[in-house]
């Protein structure tokens, strides 16, 4: 944009190194007369018509130091409108340099108005370098050369406005261009030296502005280019850009900068992603600049010539931990100027009748106000809400007879996208329930950005481990035997948040390792020479204490698979062989196919629940979960069916999933008498196992039922895939297989006796008795005083039972 970094030649505020050095003024009776002042020489190639010499040519004043003179009115407003002052004729040159008290630079000219020993002021100069009439200043020349050659402006703002009542009257509904402004600036104070804070006058087509200068930038001379320092003072050159911004309460109509971006940008220039801490969240961060804040960069008549609207709602959802409220605390930092207003929900809530939307209108109130004094030109506003489902919930939905809740509701939509738009605010919320929230709410225009804040996957993980973790690398508190990328594998669906807590975890292992507890009464001491390092051990024991809330749930599976799997049969191995094919079915697959089911259907105490959560763990995947009936006992209709979705929306929150239903007719309600079921049960059930899951997301779901031709008569059989039978022992050989795997009694000869025995008393070859309920009769049996006799009259009466049952 300034050509920075160019060579000599292309870099319009690079001076060239050899340029005539004769000096039009050198012979002046002032320059002459007036050592004390630098002599002046003519503009280089490329520069403006007048200016302090360049770097290399420029020759500072040898011994003069200035003097008192008295500060006078202005008697020609000329002068004033053109920011000089008045000298008397033979002290200092048009166009020279002055200090005023050391404080305040002018640019003077000479005028018969001004008399010996004296200088004169406009009011607005006056006022700016708090100065009063007929008070003695010192007034010095200025050589901006004298401690640093990078003195030419760059970019220059300015905040404008009328310079009285009278002005304003008489521009009326005029609109002002900031192009023919910037142009007429730079002709009228071209070489001027200006600073932060200064205030001018200025004519312009015949009315009176006030100027104020708000930041100033010079520009690097050299090679590389760029910014070499921000608001500072600095020349006036005809490459300097300059940006018009309209005072606060103006009146003034001054039209959008066309072709350049916003002057109030949003965006720190020095912003760094990796600054704010977050880490596993890189798209997730981009998706939101690219919707949120990448329009607000640009001018608003290139945004008004695209005929879009500005984003004014983003909701992030997700599980709890994931970083949404991280997100919230760390925008600000990557904010230019105004911090963003953070409120829970919660707190917008008051007992008292209207306060509640009130608390909603004040969050609104400040960009409301900017909006009708800047329009498209004001700041961005941000406001922040977190816990979002606390408060902004779907109307109609709660009780109470207040309807305060609805009336909140009404009150946020009508500020964010009601009759009077606001274009310069940008609300984000947060939530962990996005089902609960309104849904006018989701809608264009309200909250219609919605990004998912999903478990990190590895490579987030590593870079969240990273982030935590910098400053014991940095102190050498980390052991060499970490290593990062194993545990990033390790920690499958863990949390930001858990992946914290994982670290203070193993660092209280840390700290426990070089502490002694002093048996004798003296308390807990630090043992000597013991170093404070964190080692790989600390964080295998912290992984099996911080576990992650979506992942396996190792004691239900651990409890359904106690005694193992007892392959007494090749029916055994070929389920747990299907099983391996579905496992690798869902790993494999994308798309539609990523959902794959199966039943596994037998008599009550076959193994069924025990096969399924084999299959579970042994696929490794990051997020298991067993729905069974003792988790639900002493629900109600309502609330088994919201436990059930929320399973299975925590599934979708992971990539690799695994849900076990234990027992569905149970959990269905169905009983035989009757019969009865639950259809709302039935219907909410059939619907999640046929939904195919969300894109990344693939699920295995595993169902077991001792009910078969009732799941048939639901129409719940063609929700499933497959379906695998479980059947009882068939044989007494199979019988001996798990009398075997059991070790129960001392030899093999004394199982071949029992077996013997049952076949003896039942006379038949055929168990049919399940496995469970076999392993039951084994434990019991080892309780006995006569182990072999009990077991036998344990089979028999089972074999009994079994056969009146079916005669």
């Amino acid at each position: 944009m300034f050509g920075f970094g160019k060579k000599d030649n292309q870099n319009p505020y690079r001076v060239p190194e050899q340029h005539s050095p004769t000096h039009s003024g050198a012979n002046s009776p002032r320059a002459m007369n007036n050592p004390g002042l630098p002599r002046r020489a003519p503009p280089p190639q490329g520069m403006p018509a007048h200016h302090t010499p360049p770097p290399q040519q420029h020759r500072p004043p040898p011994s003069g130091h200035g003097g008192d003179m008295v500060l006078g009115v202005g008697k020609d407003k000329a002068f004033a409108l053109a920011n000089l002052l008045e000298v008397p004729p033979g002290t200092f040159a048009d166009g020279d340099y002055v200090i005023i008290n050391n404080q305040h630079v002018f640019t003077v000219r000479q005028s018969p108005h001004a008399a010996p020993g004296q200088i004169l002021a406009g009011a607005v100069q006056r006022r700016w370098a708090a100065l009063s009439t007929n008070m003695t200043v010192h007034v010095a020349p200025y050589d901006p050369f004298h401690k640093t050659q990078q003195v030419y402006l760059g970019n220059l703002e300015l905040e404008i406005d009328f310079l009285s009542a009278g002005a304003a009257s008489g521009a009326g509904s005029r609109a002002f261009e900031p192009e023919k402004l910037a142009h007429h600036f730079l002709h009228q104070y071209a070489n001027q030296i200006f600073t932060p804070g200064q205030t001018l006058a200025m004519d312009y087509e015949g009315l009176n502005f006030q100027i104020r200068v708000l930041s100033t930038s010079v520009v690097n001379l050299g090679d590389a280019g760029g910014v070499a320092a921000r608001n500072v003072r600095g020349i006036l050159v005809r490459h300097t850009e300059i940006g018009f911004n309209k005072a606060k309460g103006s009146a003034m109509n001054l039209k959008s900068a066309k072709n350049k971006p916003r002057q109030n940008a949003i965006i720190q220039p020095d912003f760094k992603f990796q600054d704010l801490g977050i880490g596993g969240l890189d798209a997730q961060f981009g998706n939101i600049f690219r919707r949120a804040f990448a329009s607000r960069i640009y001018s608003p008549a290139d945004v008004e010539a695209l005929g879009i609207n500005h984003v004014k709602g983003i909701l992030l959802f997700g599980p709890p931990g994931t970083g949404k409220t991280l997100i919230a605390r760390q925008i600000g930092k990557m904010l230019n100027a105004r911090e963003p207003k953070i409120v829970n929900g919660p707190e917008i809530l008051n007992k008292y009748v209207g306060a509640s939307e009130e608390n909603i209108r004040n969050l609104f109130k400040d960009a409301e106000a900017e909006y009708r004094e800047k329009g498209d030109d004001s700041g961005l506003h941000i406001i922040i809400f977190d816990e979002l489902d606390a408060v902004f919930k779907q109307r109609g939905s709660t009780g109470g007879g207040t309807g305060v809740g609805d009336n909140v509701v009404n009150q946020l939509l009508a500020k964010m996208d009601g009759v009077e738009q606001l274009n310069n605010i940008l609300v984000i919320g947060m939530t962990n329930r996005k089902d609960l929230i309104d849904s006018a709410l989701m809608r264009p225009g309200r909250f219609e950005v919605q990004i998912e804040i999903p478990l990190p996957d590895e490579a987030g993980r590593l870079q969240i481990l990273k982030i935590h973790t910098a400053p014991m690398t940095a102190a050498g508190k980390l052991g060499r035997d970490v290593d990062l990328n194993e545990l990033a594998g390790e920690t499958k669906n863990y949390s930001g948040a858990e992946i914290k807590g994982l670290l203070n975890s193993a660092a209280s292992y840390a700290f426990t390792r070089n502490l002694k507890l002093d048996q004798g009464g003296g308390g807990v001491r630090q043992e000597k020479g013991g170093e404070l390092m964190l080692m790989r051990d600390d964080f295998v024991h912290a992984l099996q204490e911080v576990r992650p809330a979506f992942g396996v749930s190792e004691e239900d599976l651990d409890a359904a698979v106690s005694g193992g799997i007892i392959k007494y049969s090749p029916n055994i191995d070929d389920i747990l062989k299907k099983g391996e094919l579905f496992i690798e079915r869902v790993r494999q697959s994308s798309g539609d196919r990523a959902l794959a089911s199966l039943l596994l259907h037998g008599p009550a105490g076959s193994g069924k629940t025990a096969l399924a959560a084999s299959i579970a763990m042994q696929s490794n995947f990051p997020f298991v979960r067993l729905i069974s009936p003792e988790g639900y006992v002493g629900m109600s209709e309502s609330s088994k069916i919201t436990a059930i979705q929320n399973c299975f929306l925590d599934a979708y929150k992971s990539p690799l999933s695994v849900i076990v239903i234990d027992s569905i007719e149970i959990i269905l309600e169905w009983v035989q008498i009757g019969p009865r079921f639950s259809n709302t049960l039935l219907q909410a059930v059939k619907t999640l196992c046929r939904k195919t899951p969300p894109k990344g997301c693939r699920l295995l779901i595993l169902v077991t039922t001792h009910e078969r031709h009732v799941l048939e008569q639901m129409d719940l059989i063609s929700a499933f895939d497959s379906e695998i039978g479980v059947p009882y022992l068939q044989s007494l050989k199979e019988l001996s297989k798990v009398l075997d795997a059991m070790q129960f009694l001392e030899s093999p000869e004394a199982r071949h006796r029992v077996v013997q025995a049952i076949e003896a008393k039942t006379g038949s070859t055929v168990p049919s008795i399940g496995i469970k309920t076999l392993l039951s009769g084994l434990k019991t049996a080892q309780y006995s005083s006569d182990v072999e006799e009990e077991f036998v009259d344990f089979m028999v009466d089972h074999i009994n039972a079994r056969r009146n049952k079916y005669v």
